[in-house]
């Protein structure tokens, strides 16, 4: 089985090591199922505790969105955080937002303990705005330090020019401690890690069946099956209806990514930072120069629809020409979509479903610091060593509403997409 073609799967090159699959019966202490970057971190982190794991993937390590993101490592989750004061309090919000900046530094240690220099992780990402919001700015980077001790400069509009060369931006926030890196060879590391620490990790071998009900999990393949004393969900946009109960709880949505044809020239006269650029509307862009300055990688769009629309890059490249007009000529040379899971409430839900059966999923939207920050407090809980997964109680297993529910994200999208619109209007 083979990833689909992106830039991170060029980068892997011709002889990409292909993992077994699972061929007969295997009894280890956890069972995880999904071999993104949430089920991979679950594992390492109890492999690294000397727990016996193994994890099984339907298809490749990372073959969803794990390996196909736009490959940024910030703080913060998909929810604004102002909803999640709402829904969580004022304390535990901002415990949750120390979780956040926890899991991005594990990223970064992981990049650094396993000398992945195929990760290839640069520092700096630059939240840009699109309307006039100099003093909200200012007062969220003083916030920042003030709660959490970290530390963000304001760009003002001039400043942001001379990177941006756009007349779509005003102000920005850069955030030297993020970074953006390939996240297809960092999840591929970590899965080497879990190997060489006595794990085992399948691909090809997707979960047909489960039994859940004793004090041992069984999870069954086509080919074998694992017995576990504890099990772990963490299959993200792809799950099946192995757990129905997981499937109802969130909507698979679409995201679409990019990949510009070189010419250094040309990119060079509107972006001129090695840092990643994302903006505050929801669903916006994000992009960075990748190859050296040679070619933009962007992303950008949601739907709720899981096919690919037609004419797929000629929408990404009319949204990067909106902003970069003096990119008009820069020409598509490959485009992909991926499956994020989102809830309902778009936090993650990560929980224990039965005694010994354990969740991790719906990271859509932010999932490089949040996965990681999941699998550890769920790893934790396994360990007995804390309750952290309890601080994601509020955002429960709701229903996603089906077909309904699906209507109604969309309607959403389309109506943050106005008040966008209305809003950079105002500054025009």
């Amino acid at each position: 089985m083979s990833y689909i073609e992106t830039y991170y799967r060029r980068a892997l090159g011709p002889n990409t090591v292909q993992r077994p699959v699972l061929e007969g019966a295997l009894k280890v202490e956890v069972c995880v199922v999904g071999g993104g970057l949430a089920g991979l971190t679950t594992a390492l982190e109890l492999a690294r505790k000397g727990r016996k794991v193994c994890v099984l993937e339907a298809n490749r390590v990372a073959w969803g969105a794990s390996g196909r993101n736009g490959g940024f490592v910030s703080p913060g989750w998909a929810a604004r955080y102002k909803n999640i004061r709402r829904m969580a309090g004022d304390a535990h919000a901002k415990e949750l937002h120390r979780l956040s900046i926890e899991g991005m530094d594990a990223v970064l240690k992981n990049v650094h303990t396993l000398a992945m220099e195929d990760a290839k992780p640069t520092h700096g990402i630059m939240g840009a705005v699109r309307y006039e919001a100099t003093e909200d700015l200012k007062a969220h980077r003083d916030w920042l330090e003030k709660e959490f001790d970290y530390r963000v400069d304001f760009k003002s509009r001039d400043e942001v020019q001379q990177m941006l060369v756009s007349p779509r931006y005003y102000q920005a926030l850069f955030d030297p401690n993020a970074f953006h890196f390939h996240p297809l060879n960092y999840a591929r590391a970590l899965a080497a890690e879990i190997e060489r620490l006595g794990g085992g990790v399948y691909e090809g071998s997707p979960v047909v069946a489960t039994t859940l009900g004793g004090a041992t999990k069984i999870a069954r393949t086509a080919y074998g099956s694992v017995e576990a004393d504890h099990l772990v969900i963490a299959s993200g946009g792809y799950t099946g209806n192995l757990v129905p109960q997981l499937k109802r709880s969130f909507l698979p949505i679409a995201t679409y990514v990019m990949l510009t044809k070189p010419n250094r020239e040309l990119i060079a006269s509107a972006i001129r930072t090695d840092a990643a650029i994302g903006d505050d509307r929801r669903a916006g862009d994000y992009y960075r120069l990748v190859d050296g300055g040679e070619r933009i990688l962007w992303g950008g769009k949601i739907t709720t629809r899981t096919t690919e629309p037609r004419l797929l890059g000629r929408l990404l490249h009319e949204t990067m020409v909106s902003t970069y007009p003096q990119l008009k000529d820069l020409d598509v040379e490959i485009v992909w979509s991926g499956l994020m899971s989102y809830a309902r409430h778009m936090m993650p839900q990560i929980g224990r479903l039965q005694p010994g059966v354990w969740y991790c999923t719906a990271f859509g939207g932010h999932g490089l610091n949040t996965t990681a920050i999941g699998g550890r407090v769920v790893a934790e809980a396994i360990m007995g060593e804390s309750d952290r997964y309890k601080l994601f109680a509020p955002f429960g297993l709701a229903w996603n509403g089906s077909i309904a529910g699906r209507a109604a994200v969309q309607l959403t999208y389309w109506a943050y997409q106005a008040s966008d619109f209305l809003r950079e209007r105002k500054s025009a």
